[in-house]
């Protein structure tokens, strides 16, 4: 095991172990169907694909069993002309409890090339008791291009009785169209996130929350039916006409999914990947 020698002491210092992985995938189009035109993994991260008819489905895997302190994680993938690349996860991320001073890390940059279609559905990132994250989702595509990017994030499992009261959290969600920055949603939530989350005028209560962006030419349209299937705990607003924005907030994450996956199909016109679905 790798350790440094305290100068002072002359103690061995064993030096914890840290995870790290990176992802990069490129989708083409070729005929009637997407394929895989790049491909690199390395470390803790892998990608898996199933079989799929039309778009190219890839299939993220962290090997490393979750994200705590100290970790490192990119996810790169570029979906050129005219390709339809979904991708998911093959089950909820976790995020464990950080050393002080120690926080995970989660890079995606996401590409999209004119006529392309991307469809980002993670499943949900699970955050436990003195978690540290920084977490970034940034997005640069072609004005005809066609994003669903959803992130969800579970404070704790209702279920087991879990509260977070010590929790380091930036999530960040960055689009640009043609280069021009069309969206920049932040969420930073420090301390006590129970009681942060408490309060009426942030989440009522809500143990679990998820964000949803949908931009396409003529986004703006699928507001009203999107609306329609919302609960009170729920909004969508449509930025511009080609930029939709869809927060929902639940008591955990059983609720949230019951929620959010019709949205997720209404949107994208298909079934959610199938891990969705185990």
């Amino acid at each position: 095991m790798p350790y440094d020698r305290s100068e002072m002491t002359g103690a061995p210092t064993i030096a914890a172990q840290r995870a790290r992985g990176r992802a990069r995938l490129g989708a083409k189009a070729r005929a009637d169907r997407t394929a895989i035109a790049d491909l690199h993994m390395s470390g803790s991260s892998k990608l898996l694909f199933p079989r799929a008819k039309d778009a190219l489905q890839a299939v993220y895997l962290n090997s490393s069993g979750g994200v705590t302190g100290g970790d490192a994680f990119e996810i790169e993938a570029r979906a050129q002309k005219n390709a339809h690349l979904v991708m998911t996860t093959q089950a909820a991320e976790r995020i464990y409890r950080a050393l002080p001073g120690e926080t995970g890390r989660i890079d995606t940059r996401l590409t999209l090339e004119p006529g392309a279609r991307l469809d980002w559905l993670p499943q949900e990132t699970i955050l436990f008791e003195g978690a540290a994250l920084d977490r970034r989702l940034s997005v640069e595509m072609a004005p005809d291009a066609r994003l669903i990017a959803c992130e969800a994030l579970i404070f704790g499992r209702h279920a087991m009785g879990e509260v977070l009261h010590d929790l380091r959290l930036r999530d960040r969600i960055d689009v640009r169209v043609a280069g021009r920055l069309v969206l920049a949603d932040r969420l930073r939530l420090d301390g006590d996130a129970a009681a942060t989350l408490a309060q009426a005028h942030v989440a009522g209560g809500a143990g679990a929350m998820a964000t949803v962006v949908h931009a396409a030419p003529g986004a703006a349209a699928m507001r009203d039916p999107v609306r329609a299937m919302l609960p009170e705990t729920a909004g969508v607003s449509a930025i511009s006409e080609d930029l939709l924005l869809v927060r929902l907030v639940s008591v955990d994450g059983f609720a949230l999914r019951g929620h959010l996956a019709p949205v997720l199909r209404r949107l994208s016109g298909a079934d959610l990947p199938r891990p969705w679905m185990i």
